[in-house]
């Protein structure tokens, strides 16, 4: 699997983006991410181990603490991709804007010199 495609499967879970959410305000440790949810640490460190693999965060160590923080490469990587197609989609929608008017004023041709 690339990077890209680790990316958007580590994002498809809605608990991950929220840890990934939760992060943009600073790193935090395993039980302050675990914190919101109503599920037990394993479960969250599992979802950790995805980011993790994924890139899309990194754990440091602090004594006995091991802060997660959010690393920004892969959803740049991510955003850029996605940039591309935003890019075509909205001239694709502007050609059709264009369009669907000449089509209205040619319709109602009085209706554009008022």
């Amino acid at each position: 699997m690339n990077q890209l495609d680790t990316t958007f499967a580590a994002l498809s879970d809605p608990t991950r983006r929220a840890i990934l959410a939760r992060l943009t305000d600073g790193e935090a440790s395993v039980m302050e991410l675990a914190e919101p949810f109503a599920m037990s640490q394993p479960s969250i460190s599992k979802h950790l181990k995805v980011l993790e693999n994924a890139g899309l965060i990194s754990r440091g160590r602090d004594a006995q603490r091991r802060p997660c923080r959010l690393e920004v490469k892969p959803l740049a990587e991510a955003t850029e991709w996605l940039e591309r197609y935003r890019k075509i989609w909205e001239g694709n929608f502007q050609r059709l804007d264009a369009l669907l008017g000449a089509l209205q004023a040619s319709k109602n041709p009085g209706e554009a010199e008022q």
